[in-house]
């Protein structure tokens, strides 16, 4: 296990940057995550008794039981990505099987993949650990290559299949978001109704978001008003990705924005940036879960350190997939531990 001084170790010359950063916006201020967190938040909403018992399921699983942090082990790259291009590192993981025995191996709280993944070994597994099935996806066969979140699968079926939870993504700034809105919007209702909990990939989507200077797909203001509206259509834990920047309203020139929002409420340090995040996520009421990134040659640093600010900005965990199956399942495991470890470790502080 992972103690302080191997994470300040792996988080190099960033260390003190990264540990020792008093946030610009109060902690005080928000709702952090808790082994009360279910009762604390979602015992006075709308969100029924099933749906209660599937979050309090996923907060009760793996390494992280009861702090409140979440590990999800994320595998729908295969549609996303293409299964040749995610899968030929470690083969293996064409095997829906394989997929969920690193989950739970690696001690997650559940495990988000496509129907027929999950489908595959849902009578083996579905009991045993949290199911998150991916109701939507990016299929990459079309050519000239389009992007856009179609249905792949019902809510129905995902109930069928015992899921605790049902996973979407919008792709908001897209041409295609107010249609994606309106189904995201409406599953999760049903999904609601049925019982399973609901999280929203709130990814952004436009290439005039991309400049020459900047990649405002990862700034702090523009993702954080994603994660605002996962939160309106009761998305109960939005995953996004880790801001990079800032200004994205200002730069690219559209929206609404305040100089508040650059000052007050933000700065360009990363914990900062990610705190923007779960300020528009209702103050961490909707729990905000980072995504992990590709694969590369420094993945357990790097994931050491986005969980590092994910958890000092009052984040509520990470959904690491690639970093994780592309390799083989021992260093898989031992990558999706160290994440963990550093939700675990009380040294690493609320900014």
């Amino acid at each position: 296990m992972l103690n302080i001084n191997k994470i300040s170790e792996l988080l190099g010359s960033d260390s003190e940057y990264l540990l020792n950063h008093k946030a610009i916006f109060p902690a005080e201020s928000l709702t952090l995550p808790s082994s009360t967190f279910v009762d604390d938040v979602f015992m006075y909403s709308d969100r029924n008794i099933n749906v209660l018992k599937n979050l309090q399921w996923m907060f009760n699983t793996g390494r992280l039981a009861k702090t409140g942090y979440l590990s999800i082990l994320p595998v729908d790259q295969g549609i996303e990505h293409t299964a040749g291009a995610s899968f030929a590192p470690n083969p293996a993981y064409f095997d829906p099987e394989n997929i969920v025995k690193l989950a739970i191996e690696g001690g997650a709280n559940g495990v988000a993949s496509t129907l027929g993944v999950l489908g595959m070994v849902g009578r083996k597994y579905a009991h045993k650990i949290p199911f998150i099935v991916k109701i939507n996806h990016n299929e990459l066969l079309t050519y000239p290559t389009k992007y856009d979140q179609i249905m792949f699968a019902s809510v129905e079926q995902a109930w069928d299949m015992g899921a605790a939870a049902i996973g979407a993504t919008i792709y908001f700034g897209s041409e295609e978001s107010s249609r994606q809105i309106v189904e995201v919007s409406e599953a999760f209702q049903y999904a609601h109704e049925l019982g399973m909990a609901t999280i929203l990939w709130c990814y952004l989507r436009n290439s005039a978001f991309k400049t020459k200077e900047k990649d405002y797909h990862v700034a702090s203001d523009t993702t954080a008003q994603a994660n605002h509206l996962g939160a309106t259509i009761q998305a109960d834990i939005v995953k996004q990705k880790q801001p990079e920047n800032n200004g994205g309203f200002k730069a690219i020139g559209f929206g609404k924005t305040h100089p508040k929002m650059y000052s007050e409420l933000n700065s360009d340090h990363p914990i900062d940036l990610t705190r923007y995040q779960v300020i528009n996520s209702y103050m961490g009421k909707v729990g905000l879960i980072n995504s992990g990134g590709a694969s590369g040659e420094n993945d357990l640093a790097q994931a050491v350190a986005t969980a590092v600010i994910n958890k000092r900005a009052g984040g509520m965990g990470l959904i690491s997939g690639r970093k994780a199956f592309q390799k083989p399942m021992k260093e898989g495991i031992e990558l999706l531990n160290a994440i963990q470890d550093v939700y675990l470790t009380k040294e690493v502080t609320i900014a």
